[in-house]
This record gives structure tokens, C-alpha cells and sequence, in this order.
């Protein structure tokens, strides 16, 4: 399974990937809430279609905010520049193994390596 970060959306939604929309097809697409909340917090193109067709999707077994905060402090992951969402997502892609991240964000995509979370390497192909 591949949990689709709020990066891979944006471009998605503005010029559409065929890679995403093959995983979609698949079934190989999760989500997770906050990524939902991030994308509900823009400007959409057929907000409804969009937000519903996002809450459909299966969602990944997501960390609480006291995992969060533990895996912040634990591994060092203050002063890295990424997000309180994007700590959110890395510390439920350890809860659900075999999960990997896709994200465009260099900082977030450094995280995830440095934490030995499975992710996409854009250089490859999916």
C-alpha cells in the first residue's frame, strides 16, 4: 500500500499523475486524516467530489498525538523543517509496515529515509 502525501495531491489535482491514477485503479492508495484536513484547508476544484472521493479510500492505522510527540522527541525530529502533519504520517507509516510514503517533499522524504520508512523514490518507477 502506498499512503499519497498532501504534495502528491496538490500536483495531482492541478494537472492530474497517470501514476496515481493507476494506483487509485489498483486499489494501492490509502490515506490518512490529516493529509484529508491539509487538502479540505486549499481551494478545490469540486471540493465535494475531491473530499469524498479522498474519504473513501481505506486510511492507514494512525499514531495519537502522544506517539507523535514521542517519536518527535525519540528520533530527533525538531529542527528538520517538516510539519507536525508530516510527523503525524511518519509515525503512523510505523504502525503499519509494508506501507510506503510518496511525497515530494525533500524534507519529509529525508525523514522517512532516516527513520528506515519504506517510501517511493521518484527516480524509480512505482
Amino acid at each position: 500500500m502506498i499512503l499519497v502525501d498532501t504534495s502528491i495531491w496538490i500536483d495531482h489535482l492541478h494537472v492530474g499523475d497517470p501514476r496515481l491514477i493507476e494506483l487509485l485503479g489498483q486499489s494501492q492508495v490509502v490515506t490518512h486524516q490529516m493529509v484529508i484536513g491539509e487538502l479540505a484547508l486549499g481551494r478545490l476544484k469540486d471540493r465535494d467530489l475531491v473530499l469524498g472521493s479522498l474519504a473513501g479510500l481505506s486510511s492507514v492505522v494512525e499514531a495519537s498525538h502522544g506517539e507523535v510527540m514521542h517519536l518527535v522527541e525519540s528520533k530527533q525530529l525538531f529542527g528538520r523543517g517538516i510539519s507536525l502533519v508530516d510527523a503525524h504520517l511518519l509515525a503512523s507509516l510505523l504502525l503499519n509496515p509494508g506501507t510506503a510514503l510518496w511525497t515530494r517533499d525533500k524534507r519529509l522524504n529525508q525523514a522517512a529515509v532516516d527513520l528506515a520508512v519504506d517510501y517511493i523514490d521518484e527516480a524509480q518507477s512505482l
